[in-house]
């Protein structure tokens, strides 16, 4: 009844689960992150909790939006069973076959478990995602836990995914589920939106329905945190009570005294939050619903599409432009981006000094390749960008079409983005509602290529991570002082360095030398060739 009024061409604060009004601000972009990295590796739990409202179902319809090629989903959503049940439904989930009315733990789990040997035999990976897990019983999650001993002698055969609220986090510390609790590989605690958060989602969100200028003025905004604490299932309440009360007095723009009249009626606190409901009513004689629009907000993915190094091409080489002037910028140069496949790439391998149409390739990661350097893309935060400290071709979905911008610098709140012979300072709020948390980095690989080094590995390649790691370690020996053949052995004692590396650098302390690593020890060492957030080659 009020989309015309406002210039609206669907309901912006509905509280359907719409994925065309997604919205991921850094706290549920590095959500997100958690919820893919389950769906990527072997064995173990990851845990996601969450106040209510907060987001975690639509975070888990977004994950299965995105599942990656060769991985099977179940998907339990009424985790009030018993143990029996569960593992049916888990059966049913992959349709496996077995017996009509079995009741029997033991049919069941071997019915699972052959099914998931075919499935690894035929390369394929298995996720299971629970959804209000803080439902489970204890003898249920037990249950759970004895699912992830399905395994071959080289992999686990079932990946577990735990959502919910934060009494998952008081349940897990039982004593009596220890053993579970300690095959939790990564734990992720979704809070509510920050000031600018909030900011940042309800200017997404009129954005998606069809709003262009500002609707709530910045006191109503600042209200609106306050009283919704920042859970964006109180932030939509409010928000649809605040327009229709605008719509009853004919305003048309929302202040802070009537996002605090809404907020008073969602807690129902008497009439002073329903003095518009009169003038709502008549104008319901007045007004048609309008037929909503298509804008859609596309699902995302993650690939982390490294490419091997090869010889670089000389001539692609470019001096590095002149940094651009530096300007406090805003939405309009979101808007002014060109809508282009290549631009924000082109401006990446600008900061390289490279000129990315004379590079061969289709791909960016391919024309990457060509100049010997590696290509990361991934789904993350301003915390990933941060840690990287690389260069970054963000998307962006501005006004429907996917742009690209580069980032270039990162400064407290404040974030450098560059395109051509512009450059603009933005708050971090600014891009909150229009980054799709996907970027592409490009990095140098090591000599050796993108081979990723382990417990076993042997050859140059670890002589070569030896040294690179005596550089940074005073007080090691040097590799000159040991044998060929020590030196060239990745051994026990080489990963235990390994691993103290990545804890002091941020990276997960696996033991393992791959492309985060790498990263991190180029940056470590201060290879002045490698642009960083800041500054070019």
């Amino acid at each position: 009844m009020y989309l015309a009024h406002f210039q609206l061409d669907r309901e912006p604060f509905s509280l359907t689960p719409d994925p065309r009004f997604l919205f991921l601000g850094e706290r549920h972009r590095e959500a997100l992150a958690h919820l893919l990295y389950g769906l990527q590796t072997n064995g173990g739990f990851v845990q996601l909790t969450g106040e209510v409202g907060t987001g975690k179902t639509t975070l888990c319809r977004s994950v299965l939006e995105q599942v990656p090629a060769g991985v099977d989903v179940a998907l339990v959503l009424n985790p009030r069973l018993t143990a029996p049940e569960l593992v049916a439904t888990v059966c049913d989930e992959l349709r496996v076959d077995y017996p009509a009315g079995a009741e029997s733990l033991k049919v069941l789990v071997d019915a699972l478990n052959r099914h998931l040997l075919a499935s690894h035999a035929h390369g394929r990976r298995t996720v299971l995602i629970v959804d209000e897990a803080q439902q489970l019983s204890a003898d249920v999650l037990e249950q759970v836990r004895l699912l992830t001993n399905l395994e071959t002698s080289s992999a686990k055969l079932l990946q577990i995914v735990l959502i919910g609220q934060p009494e998952l986090q008081t349940v897990m510390a039982r004593p009596e589920l220890r053993q579970l609790a300690q095959r939790i590989t990564a734990r992720y605690h979704l809070g509510p939106l920050t000031s600018d958060g909030v900011v940042a989602y309800v200017r997404h969100r009129l954005e998606v329905a069809g709003r262009v200028s500002p609707l709530f003025t910045t006191a109503a905004l600042r209200r609106l945190h306050r009283l919704s604490g920042g859970v964006p299932r109180l932030i939509n309440v409010i928000c649809e009570r605040a327009l229709l009360g605008a719509y009853g007095k004919g305003a048309d723009r929302i202040g802070a005294v009537l996002v605090a009249r809404a907020a008073a009626e969602v807690r129902g606190e008497g009439p002073r939050g329903r003095r518009w409901v009169p003038a709502v009513a008549s104008a319901l004689l007045l007004t048609s619903v309008l037929a909503a629009g298509g804008w859609w907000v596309s699902g995302r993915d993650v690939r982390p599409a490294s490419k091997p190094a090869v010889e670089g091409l000389a001539e692609a080489r470019a001096p590095v432009p002149a940094p651009p002037a530096v300007a406090i910028g805003g939405p309009a140069f979101l808007h002014a981006l060109p809508d282009s496949d290549t631009a924000g790439y082109r401006d990446l391998f600008a900061r390289w000094g490279l000129r990315y149409d004379d590079l061969a390739g289709g791909t960016p990661c391919e024309r990457a390749e060509a100049a010997g350097l590696g290509c990361l893309e991934g789904v993350g935060s301003w915390k990933t960008l941060a840690h990287l400290d690389l260069p970054a071709a963000v998307e962006l979905s501005v006004g429907g079409a996917v742009r690209r911008a580069v980032v270039a610098g990162l400064a407290g709140n404040r974030a450098t983005l560059v395109q051509g012979d512009r450059a603009v300072v933005l708050p971090r709020g600014e891009l909150e509602a229009s980054w799709t948390g996907r970027y592409t980095v490009l990095w140098r690989p090591p000599p050796f290529g993108e081979r990723v080094l382990q417990l076993g590995s042997g050859g140059p390649p670890v002589a070569w991570l030896r040294d690179q790691l005596g550089r940074l370690e005073p007080g090691v020996p040097p590799i000159q002082s040991q044998s060929q053949s020590a030196r060239e052995t990745f051994d026990a004692g080489l990963r235990d360095r390994v691993e103290a590396f990545q804890r002091r650098h941020g990276v997960r302390p696996d033991g393992k030398v791959g492309v985060q690593t790498v990263i991190q020890l180029s940056r470590a060492a201060g290879d002045p060739e490698i642009p960083s957030l800041g500054r070019g080659p």
